[in-house]
């Protein structure tokens, strides 16, 4: 019994997933009960069908894993409609299951794997083809080893559920609420990916500083509820327009942010070409609530990374600094 106690402990202590768990616990359960065969099935109720998932097969009687058979026709439905845990005499008891006479099973025991609120998960069993005697002890210790299995079944489904909500809170963490775009956190994060990987290989990186001159007059003019139509809009043209790779954030208010890598040999030309793009793709007119508006596009300025760029702060700057170059020029031209 000693040795049993050591042999579970180690199992449970080294489990990383199920199989690591269920494995061990097949032996362990051989072992105590003399069983021929030990496994844990997945019941799926709603299906009508028991699926063996791990078995271990030590004399003559062979229970395949991947074996699957009708649920109303099983023992382990009949041990949970009658609770009986045990019989030794199959044909006597459930002479009518056509899955006990084809795999030949006399002897049979099982617990219920439950999680949750009660809700079956499926049967640890042992079977064996010949009368086997199992002692009360052996049967006290399947019901513990089968709520064990349903402990972890229940921590796994804990963690998956908690990284399905991190993944999510993640997301709204990083992602502006109106336009969906990645906001200023994630912006700076993946800003700050790409210029240390910049500083590793030598790519230095075009960024585009995006200001949507006149965006209180279309707030005043048409409503808070058609700005926030036209930021929309916007978002969207740029996150459709803008080049393969590139990444687009809402820095904040009226204000949008690209970057990307420089690959042209002429970066003036390179940059000019990228404002140009980004003017055409937010100026047209957009539809606000019933009204046209005939927008003239946003001022665009846009900067290279130097080589061995630390800052993100200071590339932004210098993008917002060319911005308002630009905006100064347009309205000195009476755009």
């Amino acid at each position: 019994m000693d040795n049993l106690l050591d042999r579970l402990a180690t199992a449970i202590t080294r489990s990383d997933d199920l199989e690591g768990l269920v494995r061990p616990f097949l032996e362990i359960l051989e072992a105590a009960t003399g069983l021929e065969s030990t496994y844990l099935t997945r019941v799926d109720e709603a299906a009508g069908v028991q699926k063996i998932l791990f078995a271990r097969n030590a004399r003559e009687l062979q229970i395949p894993e991947g074996l699957s058979v009708t649920w109303s026709d099983t023992l382990c439905k009949r041990a949970l409609d009658e609770d009986c845990t045990y019989t030794d005499d199959v044909p006597g008891r459930w002479g009518d299951s056509d899955a006990a006479k084809k795999l030949g099973i006399t002897t049979y025991l099982s617990a219920p794997v439950r999680i949750g609120e009660g809700e079956l998960f499926g049967t640890l069993c042992g079977a064996s083809g010949s009368k086997v005697r199992v002692s009360p002890q052996s049967q006290r210790l399947l019901g513990m080893l089968a709520r064990i299995i349903a402990h972890h079944l229940e921590r796994e489904k804990l963690l998956a559920q908690l990284k399905r909500e991190n993944l999510v809170y993640s997301h709204y963490a990083l992602s502006d609420p109106l336009t969906g775009i990645p906001n200023r956190r994630a912006l700076l994060q993946e800003l700050s990916r790409a210029l240390a990987n910049g500083r590793r290989t030598g790519q230095s990186l075009h960024l585009a500083f995006i200001d949507l001159d006149g965006f209180k007059a279309i707030n005043d003019r048409y409503g808070h509820d058609a700005g926030d139509r036209f930021l929309i809009q916007i978002a969207e043209r740029l996150k459709t327009g803008v080049r393969d790779g590139d990444f687009l954030a809402r820095y904040g208010g009226d204000e949008f942010v690209v970057f990307g890598p420089a690959c042209a040999a002429n970066l003036e030309a390179s940059r000019a070409a990228i404002r140009e793009r980004i003017e055409e793709l937010t100026s047209g007119v957009f539809p606000l609530d019933g009204h046209s508006l005939d927008y003239p596009g946003a001022s665009v300025g846009v900067v290279t990374s130097n080589a061995g760029e630390h800052s993100c702060e200071a590339l932004l700057a210098r993008a917002d600094d060319a911005m308002y170059s630009i905006k100064r020029q347009r309205k000195s031209n009476g755009n």
